[in-house]
Parts: structure tokens; sequence; C-alpha cells
């Protein structure tokens, strides 16, 4: 079960992840130029609404599709993602988290469908039509349907944290909001929940606890140092530019992707989201107004005359309960993992094959749709008709998978693929449609079997 939920978290992650940059670029632009910003700019502040609406979204999606089918699960995605951006009033990273997926699967299954069945030459008209179709389908199903699914679910979301506000078990609304921040819906939560409670609470008393609890920066700074300290590899080298980003910008998002990465760290954040929110209660803490973004800063600014250190004090308790609990769950976790990759290594090493047997074939062009599609449905053909269960796939030269073995491309690209794969064998040809070396395969072939 564990295994499934780290591969799903995984999976979440590989959709985030790709784009990182791209969260970074947002949460500058954000956290300089917005009017509560380092540099207030009214021009530049323009880009932030359509960056976190429409760019931030789409990327998620085509990376969402093109884990599942490449190139074209990709674009599929990016097209379906626009019904639940345009049926909803707030940033659809959810919704794209399941449309690209689902776009990409749907893809997947269509070409399979198609496979061996288009006629040469027709390769790139098909598949190009084929792609429209489906994705102009998937868009509207999004719209109609996903987009209201997903708005439900927000909606659900909200009414949890307000059932639990009214029971006067706050600390235990983290339970609801930091899975929910994870999942992207932090502004809905803070601006649709806390924002009008807020609102009420600095009309009675002056000050408002729900300005805290959501825009709170430390459990998200806790996970970061974490991270920056305990884990290894990509996710380790970025942790110190995304503290900087997350608590002195604000830019929550930031961290998200590190948490999809290690599903279990979402305990980290709960667990310090709710010892912040007691800590909060505990000295009467709260804010004139809201936050934004949820940096230091802005929390600081935001105090009551005589009242930051309350603030502070709650940050830092909440930073340093989810640094505790995350580092207890980077060091399980790395640990079992390294322990694993070890054996895996062992078990390859006594168990490798003298020779790799061959049941892909890739046929590589520069767009992967004209040449070697012709190419790979006619030795698909042949190799079927021979009865040879090895299947052909068509890529870009730059979309050729890192694991390829045997590579067919035009003499004149022999050298670049050769530099994507250097690992495996590639075949120069000259004549996609009727080369010699199709026969020569099928003939290599038939005598293995």
């Amino acid at each position: 079960m564990k295994e499934k939920v780290q591969k799903f978290g995984r999976f979440l992650s590989g959709m985030v992840m790709p784009n990182i940059g791209a969260f970074i670029a947002w949460g500058f632009i954000t956290a300089l130029f917005i009017p509560d910003g380092w540099i207030p700019n009214e021009k530049f502040g323009e880009l932030v609404g359509p960056m976190v609406t429409y760019l931030l979204p789409t990327l998620i999606a085509y990376s969402g599709g093109k884990m599942i089918h490449g190139t074209r699960g990709g674009v599929t995605g990016a097209i379906a993602v626009f019904g639940v951006i345009v049926g909803t009033e707030v940033p659809m990273f959810l919704g794209a988290m399941i449309v690209g997926p689902l776009s990409g699967w749907v893809m997947k299954k269509v070409d399979e469908a198609l496979d061996g069945k288009i006629p040469a030459g027709f390769e790139m008209l098909i598949n190009n039509f084929s792609l429209g179709i489906i994705g102009l389908l998937l868009a509207l199903f999004s719209l109609t349907a996903i987009g209201p699914m997903v708005a439900w679910a927000i909606t659900a979301l909200g009414n949890g944290v307000k059932v639990i506000v009214n029971a006067k078990l706050l600390p235990l609304a983290s339970i609801i909001v930091e899975p929910a921040k994870v999942l992207f819906l932090n502004n809905a939560i803070n601006h649709g929940v806390f924002g009008p409670l807020g609102i009420e609470q600095v009309q009675e008393v002056g000050k408002s606890i729900f300005y805290l609890i959501e825009t709170n920066p430390g459990p998200g700074l806790g996970v970061l140092l974490a991270c920056m300290f305990f884990s290894k590899g990509e996710e380790r080298q970025s942790a110190p530019g995304a503290i900087i980003i997350h608590f002195f910008g604000g830019i929550h998002e930031i961290y998200f992707p590190y948490i999809l990465m290690q599903p279990l760290l979402l305990l980290a954040v709960i667990g310090g989201g709710a010892a912040g929110v007691f800590t909060f209660q505990l000295l009467n803490a709260g804010l004139v107004g809201p936050a934004s973004p949820g940096s230091i800063l802005a929390l600081s600014a935001m105090a009551p005359k005589g009242g930051l250190l309350p603030v502070l004090i709650g940050v830092a308790v909440s930073a340093a309960v989810s640094f505790a609990i995350a580092a207890a769950i980077y060091k399980m976790g790395h640990a079992k993992s390294t322990l694993e990759e070890s054996k895996q290594t062992m078990d390859s090493l006594k168990n490798k094959p003298k020779q790799h047997n061959i049941d892909l074939i890739i046929f590589a062009c520069d767009a992967g749709m004209g040449s070697s599609a012709m190419g790979a449905t006619t030795l698909q053909k042949k190799l079927n008709k021979a009865g040879i269960t090895i299947r052909v796939e068509n890529h870009s030269i730059e979309e050729i998978p890192l694991d390829a073995k045997l590579v067919i491309t035009h003499q004149s690209l022999q050298a670049r693929a050769q530099e994507r794969v250097p690992q495996a064998e590639v075949i120069a040809i000259q004549n996609f449609l009727s080369a010699p070396e199709y026969d020569q395969l099928v003939e290599r072939f038939t005598r293995k079997v």
C-alpha cells in the first residue's frame, strides 16, 4: 500500500517538477510586482493572473499527458485542460492533474486501436486529425463534467473547514487545509473561506486568527529545511532557493511538489499547521488584514501593534514541528530506498543477460510524424506477417526513449540519434517506405525465433 501511495505521489510530482521553473518565474513576478509586493508595478503585475490561470495549468496538463503517451498525449492534455480552465473561477491545478493524464491515456488507446490499420502515406493526416478530434471531445467533456466535479470538491472542502471552525476545533482545520493546499486549492480556501470569516472577526475584535491559518509559512518552511538537510538529488539542490521564495516571497506553491514526491510529508505540514494554530490561539495572535502573499514579511506588516511576537512564535513553532516530522520521514524513507536500490543493483548484476532481447524498435525523424510514421507502419506489417512480436514506434529525434535498444533513422540524422542514445544500435536508411534494411531485420529476427 505504501509503495502504491509513493508511486502515485511520484506520478503527481512528475506533472509539476518539470515545470518548477515556471512556478519560480510566476512566484518572482507575484512577489515583486503585485500591490503588496516588494516593488509594486501595475503593468508588470498584469502577468500574474494569466500565468496562474492559463500557463501553469496548461503546463501541468501537458506534462501529465506526456507522461502517459509522449508528445501526442501532452498536446491532447493541453487542449483538453482549457475545458476546466474556462469553466471555473479558481486556478485549475487540480483539474489539470486530472485532465492531463486522462487525455494522454485516451489518446494512447486511440493510437493503439489505429495501430497497423493506417494505410502507408496517410499516417500524418490521420494522426493529426485523430489528435484534434480527441482533444476537442475531451475539452468539451472537461468543461461539462470534470470542471463542475472539481468545483464541487472545492466547495466541499470549504464546507468541511467551516464545520471544524464552528465546532471550535480550529487546530484540526489543518487536517483539511494542508492537504488541500498541496492540491493547489490554497487560494480557494484562503479567499473563499478564511477571508470572509477574517473580515467578520476583525470587525468584532480588531484582529483575526483566520488570516494566519492558510497563510502561515511555517509548515512549508519546515518541510523545505528538512529536504535541504536530509533529502538528496534534485530535491536537495533546489530546496534553498525554494525556501527564499516560499518564506520571504510568500509563494507557498513552491513547496507543494516536494510533498507530492513524498506524500507522507503531508503528516509534517498537518502537524506543523495544527501546532501553529494552537500556538496562535494560546497567545491570542491575529492579523488586522489578509497577508497577501503568505510571506513572513506580509504577516509582519499585517500584525497589530504589539502583536508581532505572538505571530512570529506561532510561525516558529509550526516550522519546528513540521521540520521534526519531515526529517524523520526523510531519514526513514531514504534509508529504505537506498537499501532497495542496492538490492536491485546486486540482483541485476547477478542476473544480467549477456545480450539484450529486442522487444521495441524506434523509428525516428525530425518531427516524429511523417517519414518515421510511414517507416514504422511498413516495418510493423512485415514483422506481423512473419509472426514476429516486436512493437514498432515512431518518435522525433529528441523524443527517442533513453532506454531504446534499436533505432532506425535517415542517414542524415544518424549522428543525432547516436548522440541521443549512445548505447543503442542505430540503423541508417535512405528510404523510409521501402528500405532493404526492413527485410534484413525480418530475416534477422526470424533466425532468433
